[in-house]
């Protein structure tokens, strides 16, 4: 019998596989993230509060990204098929403790929604590394596009999903259907041929330390971002969790540094191209925090449901689908530089009109529509791009640790992107704002629901300006070789 490494190199992917590893990808883009719009129809149907909400939200992209990584690497010796498959099983108990959630408590839907983000954490850095391992020369950039318009088309996809289902059968629904999603996936994938690093002789023994102090630190972050402004910026509580938040990060870095078997392996930041694509993944993907302060803002500030919120997101589907292979094609022509800096243009354009919420209402559909749409067209020709100048200068034998870091930047990009927005969004909009009423137009009476929003979205155009810098700071301006 040949080993696996053996059989590794001679397996080619096959189109059946390329859907099992894009379906297994939406279980988690396109159903675990539909909250960014439904978080107001859960929270009155559950009875829970909206500081509650914005947990259960972010708390899922924040344990992807904490374990991530070290799933990642695991799945390098392990097998990252196996893995796969274990992330899969997990989206099916995570979509159903949250299917299942009674009414009056959060506890379901919490423990779901930890179990969704380790799920993603399983299957986005092996399904990465599969394909590096097992797709070569066009086919790569064309699994990875597929790869991208699962991830990206599916974030794309998922507000106005879940407005349509939340608003007809009921948002239960949603993840019933995650569920089937999550099992034809492993079906697709289950007779895939093993995909790991050759055994080493090497004893490497498990990173406890780094794991702990590293997740110890980023729940104290996400708690204080998250709950600062309810319980007091200078309470004891979160002056505790900062404390604790600092000297654990500190702690992390001190036990990493040097340590043969951590589980972020810091040589590969010695590499200028993968540490400007993975800086710039996690700004650009911290901008998700966009989608649920506009989508919030319409149904708390406008009436609108979450359908109708929804809708106003039709144009960003469509763009990310279209324009990610685009991406494809100008990663081609021009390198991955130009591509990555277009789009990041594009998006923050996007998000700027949206921030425009001094309007009518009905002025306001009309322009976020179209932001919706620029963010959507930005994303999908930055996506392969990134992507491919992360990891296409990377050894194959850390393919799994270097696709565990990149998509750790997308999860805690996401996580914090999405609970800084909506800290900065609920925090102003129960406040005073008397000193810019003359500036709003229309209505009065939610003034501080539309000021607090336009100050969270430029808080997002202000991670795309930083995602530039660090793009043009870093990226080979070369074009790539014929």
């Amino acid at each position: 019998m040949k080993k696996d490494n053996e059989i590794s190199n001679h397996y080619e992917g096959n189109d059946m596989l390329l859907l099992g590893i894009v379906l297994g990808v939406v279980t988690f883009w396109l159903f675990a993230q539909t909250t960014l719009n439904i978080a107001p129809t859960i929270r009155e149907d559950l009875g829970i509060d909206v500081n509650t909400s914005n947990i259960a939200v972010s708390i899922t992209a924040l344990f992807s990204g904490i374990f991530i990584v070290v799933i990642g690497g695991l799945g390098d010796k392990i097998g990252r098929v196996k893995f796969t498959k274990i992330g899969l099983i997990l989206s099916i108990v995570g979509s159903l403790l949250i299917a299942a959630s009674p009414v009056g408590t959060s506890s379901f839907l919490m423990l779901g929604r930890i179990i969704q983000g380790l799920s993603a954490a399983f299957i986005m850095p092996n399904t990465l590394a599969i394909i590096k391992d097992y797709y070569q020369g066009p086919a790569r950039l064309r699994a990875f596009s597929f790869w991208s318009i699962g991830s990206w088309g599916g974030s794309g996809l998922c507000s106005l999903f879940g407005g349509i289902i939340a608003s007809t059968i009921g948002w239960r629904w949603i993840f019933w259907m995650s569920i089937i999603v999550a099992i034809i996936s492993f079906l697709l994938i289950n007779n895939t041929p093993e995909s790991k690093n050759p055994p080493s002789s090497k004893h490497q023994p498990f990173d406890f330390a780094g794991v702990i102090t590293f997740m110890i630190g980023m729940v104290a972050i996400n708690i204080v971002i998250g709950q600062g402004a309810r319980l007091g910026w200078l309470s004891l509580t979160v002056l505790g969790l900062s404390a604790l938040a600092l000297l654990s990060l500190f702690g992390f870095v001190m036990i990493e540094r040097g340590k043969e078997n951590g589980f972020i392996d810091f040589n590969l930041f010695k590499n200028k191209t993968y540490t400007g694509a993975t800086i710039s993944n996690f700004m650009v993907n911290g901008a998700a925090g966009t989608i649920i302060v506009a989508l919030s803002l319409v149904q708390m500030g406008a009436g609108l449901t979450s359908f109708q919120a929804g809708l106003l997101t039709i144009g960003y589907l469509i763009a990310i689908l279209l324009t990610i292979r685009v991406g494809e094609k100008l990663l081609k022509k021009w390198g991955a530089r130009k591509p990555m800096v277009l789009g990041c243009i594009i998006t923050g354009l996007g998000i700027f009109l949206l921030s425009f919420t001094f309007v009518f209402a009905s002025q306001y559909m009309i322009i976020a529509t179209i932001g919706f749409t620029l963010f959507g067209i930005g994303l999908g020709i930055y996506a392969t791009p990134s992507t491919d100048a992360a990891l296409s200068t990377v050894p194959s034998e850390k393919a799994g640790s270097a696709s565990g870091i990149y998509k750790m930047a997308s999860s805690l990009g996401a996580a914090f992107g999405v609970a800084i927005s909506a800290a900065i969004f609920t925090g102003l909009s129960h406040g005073s704002v008397e000193f810019v009423e003359g500036l709003f137009w229309g209505r009065v009476d939610n003034i501080s629901i539309r000021y607090g929003a336009a100050i969270a979205l430029l808080f997002n155009l202000i991670m795309i300006g930083t995602a530039i810098v660090s793009i043009l700071t870093t990226i080979p301006a070369d074009k790539p070789k014929a």
